[in-house]
C-alpha cells in the first residue's frame, strides 16, 4: 500500500472515530455554516456575548497537562450563573480554595467554577436555573467561567453540548 493510501485510510479512520464519538456522546448536530447548535436541553451558563476565552485542550494522557474544559467570557463578578443542563447537584462548595458547582446529568458530570453556590448537594436543577454567582479568580484580569464536562469519567469538550464547535476539515499532509 502506498504512502498516500495509508494516510487516506488513517484519515478515514479518524473521521469515523470522531463521528462515532459524536453519536455515543449525544453531541450537538452540525448546522449550515459548519457550526454545531446547542444540544437540546442545554443552556449557555452566563449572560452576554457567547465568547470563548480559552478552548478545551485534551491532555495526551489522563494525568498530563491540558485544559479540561472551556473558559467562557462572563459579564462581571457577581453575575448569575445558570445550570447549563438539568440534573442533580453532585457537589457545591470549595475545592482547593476555589468555589464550584458540579451537576450530574445521567452519565455526565458538569462542573462550573468559580461559582459561589446558591444550591446544595442533592438539589434538582433545570437548565437555566440560577445555581450561584460568578466569583473572581479564574482568568486573571478578565471575568470568565470555566465549564468542564466528563462523560463516563472522561473529559470531553463542553462545546459538544453547548454548541459552537466548528466542523473539522481534513487537509492533505502533502501535495499529491
Amino acid at each position: 500500500m502506498g504512502v498516500f493510501a495509508s494516510r487516506a485510510r488513517r484519515a478515514l479512520v479518524t473521521v469515523a472515530a470522531v463521528g462515532m464519538l459524536a453519536l455515543v456522546s449525544g453531541a450537538a448536530p452540525v448546522v449550515d455554516g459548519g457550526v454545531s447548535q446547542a444540544h437540546p436541553g442545554w443552556a449557555w451558563p452566563v449572560d452576554g456575548p457567547r465568547t470563548m476565552v480559552r478552548p478545551f485542550a485534551a491532555p495526551p494522557t489522563p494525568y498530563a497537562a491540558g485544559h479540561r474544559g472551556v473558559d467562557l467570557a462572563a459579564p462581571a463578578r457577581g453575575a448569575p450563573v445558570v445550570a447549563p443542563v438539568s440534573g442533580v447537584v453532585h457537589f457545591a462548595g470549595m475545592v482547593v480554595d476555589r468555589p464550584l458547582v458540579t451537576i450530574r446529568a445521567g452519565e455526565l458530570l458538569v462542573t462550573l467554577e468559580p461559582v459561589g453556590p446558591g444550591v446544595v448537594e442533592g438539589e434538582s436543577v433545570r437548565a437555566g436555573d440560577t445555581i450561584g454567582l460568578l466569583e473572581p479568580g479564574h482568568c486573571g484580569t478578565r471575568e470568565c467561567l470555566h465549564v468542564g464536562v466528563r462523560l463516563r469519567g472522561e473529559y470531553v469538550s463542553p462545546l459538544l453540548y453547548l454548541g459552537g464547535l466548528r466542523r473539522a476539515v481534513l487537509l492533505p499532509l502533502e501535495a499529491p
